[in-house]
């Protein structure tokens, strides 16, 4: 991170945060054969300046985000479609997806080829529904999901679905299913710390008393989001966390 005495607040230059609420200094990217896509809902990217697709994304040397709504004319996301030499896939849940949890090696490598294009709707559940539903190149190519085993870490964010994970967490759990499979080659143990960093600064702010520069509120009480939306189980694969109107 680098600040000046130009910035008078010391705020970050990669996403422009004070510097004690800034994720960056955590960030350590590693390189994957598979390149990440995040298409971002323009909400998500304006509000969203630690959301958890813009730290995927700081982790990842081959990613990129891409901001739109409707991505069927998109110059960007049509070059990489378009290109005979990608295999593209849409990370996006479904009982007639490529399983990466139950598929064997030998699967894995037909499947997606030697240059996969992952790409992975960042939004809200609302907000994702609609990207596809608006996004007619992405309806054709084939979608990949994984089986959730585990639970997010974003305790103060409520979630719509049990076992529901957040963009990076999805994003982790996808690279160890391939390393695992032999297909990747790169180490994950420091992939989610800016995104754990993150959630201990929030905790901290909230259980603060003298901190009003979280949440303007006098009382402060953690509560952690432990009950979900739904009962009903489902894989999902990007991050429903914010309430966008």
């Amino acid at each position: 991170m680098r600040v000046d005495i130009e910035n008078p607040r010391n705020k970050c230059y990669k996403c422009m945060r004070p510097e004690s609420s800034c994720i960056c200094k955590h960030t350590n990217p590693i390189l994957t054969n598979t390149r990440f896509v995040f298409l971002m809902h323009p909400k998500e990217h304006h509000k969203e300046k630690n959301g958890t697709g813009h730290m995927a994304h700081l982790q990842l040397k081959n990613s990129e985000i891409i901001v739109d709504v409707d991505f069927t004319e998109n110059r960007r996301v049509n070059e990489i479609l378009n290109d005979e030499s990608n295999a593209s896939f849409l990370l996006y849940p479904g009982k007639e997806n490529f399983n990466l949890s139950i598929k064997s090696q030998s699967e894995m490598n037909s499947f997606l080829g030697k240059t996969p294009y992952i790409f992975i709707l960042d939004g809200t559940w609302p907000l994702a529904r609609k990207m596809l539903r608006l996004s007619t190149n992405l309806q054709k190519i084939p979608r990949v999901s994984f089986d959730n085993e585990i639970q997010s870490k974003f305790i103060i964010k409520q979630q719509p679905e049990s076992l529901c994970l957040s963009t990076i967490e999805s994003v982790y759990t996808v690279i160890n299913l391939l390393v695992d499979n032999k297909l990747e080659n790169c180490s994950t143990s420091d992939f989610l710390l800016p995104f754990e960093k993150m959630l201990e600064y929030q905790v901290e702010c909230i259980l603060k008393p003298d901190n009003y520069n979280y949440r303007p509120q006098k009382v402060k009480k953690l509560n952690k989001m432990d009950k979900y939306k739904k009962e009903t189980e489902r894989n999902i694969i990007f991050e429903p966390v914010t309430n966008s109107k």
